[in-house]
């Protein structure tokens, strides 16, 4: 996925690329970064049974694949790749691009 800013978009807009599904590209989508829930907003009882915190999480995010925190958008896909996400963590932890594991 490439996002990019769009030289025509206001501020707090940006104009993406996304694939929505196998079958689906929509291109040159518009996002209103204010329309995003904020994560750095959520609030988690950590009282609560598991499903109870799952079902918090996801009323307060509305969309747990297209987020912002702060003033950035985030878009969370997955490949079909058959890597777990713990295993490709590792591999860019430990390709020295991420953070120092000392």
């Amino acid at each position: 996925m490439t996002m990019r800013l769009h030289p025509e978009a206001e501020k707090g807009e940006m104009m993406m690329n996304t694939v929505t599904d196998k079958n689906c590209i929509s291109k040159d989508m518009s996002i209103n970064i204010n329309d995003l829930a904020d994560i750095r907003e959520v609030e988690i009882d950590p009282a609560l049974p598991k499903e109870e915190r799952q079902k918090s999480f996801l009323r307060q995010i509305k969309n747990p694949h297209l987020y912002r925190c702060g003033d950035m958008i985030v878009r969370v896909s997955f490949s079909d790749t058959g890597v777990t996400l713990e295993e490709r963590l590792k591999q860019y932890l430990l390709s020295g691009q991420g953070l120092s594991l000392v």
